[in-house]
């Protein structure tokens, strides 16, 4: 529930950082916790405690804003590199 509820909570602190640096600093902890959520229901649904059913559109949702973060990083470190 914390690494879930983080991905939000660091999403908006990415949204107000300070410079470049510090807003692709902020992503890459929202792509961490992403990444952790997807690890504890995979962990839930292999050991039996939730259904896969219950978890599928979840463990999608989370992998495509996984998708959506690295684009963000990687588009604000193309634009850095062509300064």
């Amino acid at each position: 529930m914390r690494c879930a509820t983080s991905v939000g909570t660091d999403y908006r602190a990415a949204c107000r950082g300070r410079s470049t640096a510090d807003v692709r600093a902020k992503l890459a902890i929202v792509e961490e916790e992403a990444h952790k959520s997807i690890y504890w229901m995979e962990l839930l649904e292999e050991s039996g405690v939730i259904g896969a059913e219950r978890v599928t559109s979840l463990k999608k949702e989370a992998n495509e804003l996984v998708a959506m973060t690295v684009a963000s990083i990687k588009t604000m470190r193309g634009r850095a590199a062509g300064r």
